[in-house]
């Protein structure tokens, strides 16, 4: 029987522990044993040889954690199986296990313990039994706990000393290891880790810890921690430099950009940045880096590594959606149209409620980041009861920014529709102003923020009858949070209600013939669930549906992320009410409801969205699934 007294507490080698172990994997059996004999023998043996393992391991404690993290990272584990152990070898492993304990459970913040390590011979050993068993008796001691923390930030001075000051006292305000915490080196280095990462996303890329020490009282079991960051110096943004393309215009791409020169460095604004250029389609790669190497830090470049994408594109496509059923599409994009320079995209679909022809053209923003555009659309629909041929063309300048998007245009409309009783052919003329507002956490799944877009028009009908008329829509969502779910390895996410409203207007003589792609229809996937897609609008004499002049939706929907036994994933669940109403006038809308649940997933390629609606009114219930995020 081998007995080893506890060795008295110190300060153990803890940031080293891990690294060592992995370094001696094949190189030693023990730690100062780096002999070529041990290195041979540290193999287990193969899966299919026979005979029982060297020795079983039975680690006992009366902290569970403490028992599972011993008996799954003590070194002795990796010597179990091996398929010749000797009895020397087995009494130098048993001598170093104290000291390999005692690191291991120092990461944990217990640096007292008793440990009582035994070695047990089987009393009737068989083939299927290991002739030994090594007993580990813990007394882990009293834990750990965070004393003091001390937190530095320093860096160039002069001008920016009153930055680092605020930044520090950031810093201390959201230490993930306050006093009274319990102490582990895990805990410790993410604490260390998270702080510096403050510092770099920004003003601050090349900040580093520049000394970091835990001073242990392993008698009172409280440590006092000290941290001190060296910010390096302030950087802001300077020119764009784009290496790699030749086929596209330089300048046009840094337009697109939108590079923030002359502001302070923001990890995020230059991720936003690369984003812009990499969705702009004229580059199939975009990486952007900050040259801390060159040049003035108050004016740094930036560059940006791309692949140019190929000039012209063709795109097929199918698809299916609850709405509008199978789907087939073709996407054609021309690049840089010759001698004008605008990029082309036409398109081609068919689906059971739609054939559709458009093509849009596109300039490059110019200096203030306008752009002139121009696009034609074909299109026979199905609207309300009848079948719509509709045209329309429309020309103007638009112009995008970080949170604000805004376009004013001229727009000419046609819409024939068949059927019994159908409306009159008309057309209209009209000049129309967009403004459209993000300001969400996160474009393509947000989940907290608000989001504002208005559409203005004005003009006039051409035939039958030439009518002036006013149209307007709103819309309007957010997102409330409702506090946090426990997702499992420290990670939370909200859970939060979504509203979101929509309003529209067409004013105009109650006998003028407006184009129907200038009403308004809803219901559908995104609009009120439970209901067919655009099946809600207003009823004309003889009881049919027809685009109406006014409309009203509203939602409200509940999401929480979703726990599977206390373990994350990447599930939502919902539940909505939905209403909406269209009409002619607007004493005579009458509200459409939708109830139901659905099911969210952040899946790769964007938030897929499965939905059950039932429509009070109808009385049906439907399917609804959508892939992605619009607003």
């Amino acid at each position: 029987m081998f007995h080893k007294p506890p060795a008295p507490a110190g300060w153990p080698a803890l940031l080293f522990l891990s690294i060592a172990v992995v370094l001696m994997q094949g190189c030693s059996v023990l730690r100062g044993t780096p002999d070529e004999h041990d290195a041979s023998t540290a193999q287990t043996r193969p899966a299919d040889a026979g005979g029982p393992d060297a020795f079983a391991l039975d680690v006992q404690s009366d902290d569970d954690a403490v028992r599972e993290y011993l008996s799954r990272h003590m070194e002795l584990q990796r010597f179990r199986q091996l398929p010749d152990l000797q009895a020397q070898e087995l009494t130098r492993l048993l001598g170093a296990a104290d000291a390999n304990v005692r690191d291991l459970l120092a990461t944990l913040g217990y640096f007292s313990p008793d440990i009582t390590i035994t070695l047990n011979d089987t009393p009737v050993p068989d083939k299927n039994t290991p002739a030994h068993t090594v007993q580990v008796r813990v007394l882990p001691g009293p834990r750990t706990h965070i004393a003091s923390v001390d937190i530095a930030v320093s860096g160039d001075g002069g001008a920016g000393a009153q930055d680092l000051a605020r930044r520090q006292a950031q810093l201390r305000r959201g230490w993930g290891l306050p006093p009274d915490a319990p102490f582990t080196q895990q805990d410790w280095d993410a604490a260390k880790a998270q702080g510096l990462r403050q510092l770099q996303e920004r003003q601050y890329p090349t900040a580093r810890i520049a000394e970091s020490r835990a001073d242990v009282d392993a008698d009172q079991a409280r440590a006092r921690l000290s941290v001190h960051y060296d910010s390096g110096p302030a950087y802001r943004f300077g020119p764009l430099q784009i290496k790699g393309g030749e086929r596209y215009d330089a300048e046009g791409m840094r337009r697109i950009a939108r590079l923030p020169t002359g502001e302070d460095y923001s990890e995020t604004k230059l991720l936003d940045t690369q984003q812009r250029l990499a969705s702009s389609g004229y580059y199939d790669a975009v990486f952007l880096t900050l040259d801390t190497g060159h040049g003035d830090p108050q004016a740094t470049p930036v560059v940006a590594q791309v692949r140019d994408a190929p000039l012209q594109k063709l795109i097929f496509g199918v698809g299916i959606s609850t709405d509008s059923g199978p789907r087939l599409s073709m996407d054609h994009t021309h690049n840089r149209l010759p001698g004008l320079g605008w990029r082309a995209v036409t398109k081609v679909a068919l689906d059971r409620e739609r054939r559709l022809l458009s093509t849009d053209w596109t300039a490059l923003p110019a200096a203030d980041g306008w752009r002139w555009f121009t696009g034609l659309q074909l299109q026979r629909e199905a609207t309300g009861s009848f079948d719509v041929d509709s045209t329309r063309l429309r020309a103007g300048r638009t112009q995008s920014g970080n949170h604000i998007d805004r376009s004013y245009f001229l727009q000419h409309d046609t819409a024939k529709s068949h059927g019994v009783g159908a409306p009159a052919s008309s057309s209209a003329i009209s000049a129309n102003y967009s403004w459209t507002g993000r300001y969400f956490n996160n474009a393509t799944a947000p989940t907290r923020g608000w989001g504002l877009a208005g559409e203005f028009g004005a003009g006039t009908t051409l035939r039958p009858a030439r009518d002036p008329f006013l149209r307007a829509l709103l819309r309007w969502q957010s997102f409330i949070d409702l506090g946090r779910v426990e997702m499992g390895n420290n990670l939370r996410r909200s859970s939060r209600l979504s509203l979101r409203l929509e309003g529209g207007a067409v004013l105009a003589r109650e006998g003028a013939d407006i184009p129907v792609t200038q009403l308004f229809l809803t219901g559908g996937d995104t609009t009120v669930r439970g209901y067919g897609y655009r099946s809600i609008g207003a009823r004309i004499n003889n009881g049919e549906l027809f685009g109406g002049r006014y409309m009203t939706v509203g939602s409200m929907e509940w999401q929480r992320p979703i726990t599977v036994r206390g373990n994350r994933t990447d599930f939502e669940s919902a539940m909505f009410i939905d209403a909406g109403a269209v009409a002619d006038k607007p004493g005579d809308l009458s509200a459409r409801v939708g109830v139901g649940a659905g099911l969210r997933w952040r899946s790769p390629v964007g938030p897929l969205q499965a939905d059950l609606g039932y429509g009070l009114q109808s009385r049906q219930l439907r399917l609804h699934l959508r892939l992605g995020y619009t607003f």
